[in-house]
């Protein structure tokens, strides 16, 4: 069924009760929109409140997406290096759903790959956006500027860190990690003797990571990660990595070497590698380890951050025993706009001086100040608690409905970062899951189902999904 898209008055609506994602059912063609805008917000923490948090986004049939022309010109412009095909357009979204170019709606229980934190469209940001975007968008890294200057300070204060880095995504802040760590290890082998410097042979430059571990794509840290399809295309990598078991201190213990080892990669909770959260034991472990190695500790919480486990870090649920020196963050720290950053010590700033590490874009006015709005949302009270439920009841909603089926083995995460273990490959059920309205992916090796859906997402909207899910797994998941 085809329907005309029409342009109506602003409004702000809420949806009704008997469709969880929004105004209509899944599959169906959109006929109005509405739009919505908010007053300037001062920044006090309040009350999470999930009704707050969309924007609709009024959309008239002049502006409809023709996407045979957007497949024809990404076929004949863009790289491929993401396989996308004939796939969806996705034209615009709200809170926990969007919509493709033929009016079809989704539950985006993909966020951009555990990006929308906030959701789509989110009202009270994009008028933080619009609002430093009329301001200030960019000076370089030349001049001081308030936003960045504030969002440090925030990040100081709700972390175990010192100083902050800004950088434009997660790859980038892991190979700042590794250049961090490289002058940190630097400056101590200059300031030994010279029979300690003979003795030692030169500076710590090795590095472990994790088995299963994903730290990003660029020459650095894809020495880090582990899949081998990812890495054996573009050898020879950074040298001197070694992998470990995930959550084995005894795999741990010997690949990590005093003199050697400059600094120690892990994810609190894997993401890509199948998602499998770290236990207290291993991280306070791997503490241990480090200090009696005396090499650093970095904690990739690129996806794992900013409150997908119920926590602002994810590692601030084992306790102050975990802390690292290092920590990059990213994803969702500005809600889609680019930006990512290390979180470091004192001890490993004081080993960076001018000119040794920049960048030209990072850390300007408007992804700073989108995400000093972000990190004051996921602070309001009871936002993290409400990521927290939510979390467990997606998961006691899976494991129950999922009882019973042939291929189903397990429901693991952290939060409202939940992975379904199958015996089979998943790909048959995202792509059932699609054609019913909801975006989901995969992880590990193709056999867990990740789901990472906004953290604004309610009880309703998590029904609605996991119904899709379940129905589509007996049909073809066999």
């Amino acid at each position: 069924t085809t329907t005309t898209t029409t342009t109506t008055t602003t409004a702000r609506t809420k949806a009704p009760p008997n469709d969880a994602f929004g105004t209509l059912p899944f599959g169906m063609r959109r006929t109005t929109t509405q739009s919505g805008r908010r007053r300037r917000r001062r920044r006090t923490t309040k009350a999470f409140d999930a009704t707050t948090t969309t924007l609709t986004v009024a959309r008239s049939q002049s502006e409809s997406v023709d996407a045979s022309r957007v497949h024809e010109d990404e076929n004949e412009c863009v790289l491929n290096t993401y396989g996308r095909g004939q796939s969806r357009v996705i034209t615009h979204g709200e809170g926990v759903v969007c919509y493709d170019s033929e009016g079809k709606k989704y539950a985006d229980f993909t966020s951009g790959i555990a990006v929308n934190c906030l959701g789509h469209a989110d009202a009270r940001l994009a008028e933080v956006i619009a609002e430093q975007a009329k301001t200030l968008i960019h000076t370089s890294n030349l001049y001081h500027t308030e936003p960045q200057a504030t969002l440090a300070r925030k990040l100081v204060e709700t972390s175990f860190a010192d100083r902050v880095f800004f950088c434009n995504s997660g790859t980038e802040a892991n190979e700042a990690c590794v250049k961090f760590a490289r002058k940190y290890h630097y400056m101590k082998f200059q300031k030994m003797s010279k029979s300690e410097q003979e003795l030692c042979g030169g500076p710590a430059t090795e590095t472990v990571s994790f088995k299963n571990g994903f730290h990003g794509r660029t020459m650095g840290a894809l020495a880090l990660t582990w899949k081998e399809e990812y890495r054996k295309p573009f050898e020879p990598l950074m040298p001197g990595n070694a992998f470990a078991t995930y959550g084995d201190l005894k795999s741990a213990a010997e690949v990590i070497k005093k003199g050697k080892t400059a600094v120690v990669f892990v994810e609190p909770a894997q993401g890509e590698g199948g998602i499998f959260p770290a236990d207290a034991e291993f991280l306070k472990g791997l503490r241990k380890l480090c200090d009696e190695n005396d090499c650093l500790l970095a904690y990739d919480e690129v996806q794992c951050g900013l409150g997908r486990t119920g926590y602002l870090w994810a590692h601030q649920k084992m306790g102050k025993e975990c802390e690292p020196d290092l920590l990059s963050a990213a994803k969702p720290l500005a809600n889609g706009l680019p930006i990512g950053c290390v979180l470091m010590k004192q001890k490993v700033a004081d080993a960076m001086q001018p000119g040794d590490h920049g960048s030209t874009f990072a850390g300007g006015p408007l992804v700073c100040r989108a995400a000093l709005h972000v990190i004051e949302r996921v602070q309001e009270t009871g936002f993290l608690d409400n990521v927290k439920t939510n979390g467990d009841y997606l998961k006691n909603r899976l494991a129950e409905e999922l009882k019973g089926h042939s291929m189903f083995k397990e429901v693991r995460g952290s939060g409202l970062l939940v992975g379904v273990q199958f015996t089979g490959m998943c790909a048959p059920l995202v792509k059932a899951c699609g054609e019913n309205g909801l975006l989901v992916i995969t992880a590990g090796k193709g056999d867990v189902l990740r789901l990472v859906p906004p953290l604004v997402v309610t009880k309703e909207q998590i029904d609605e999904a996991v119904k899709i899910i379940c129905e589509q797994a007996f049909k073809v998941m066999v």
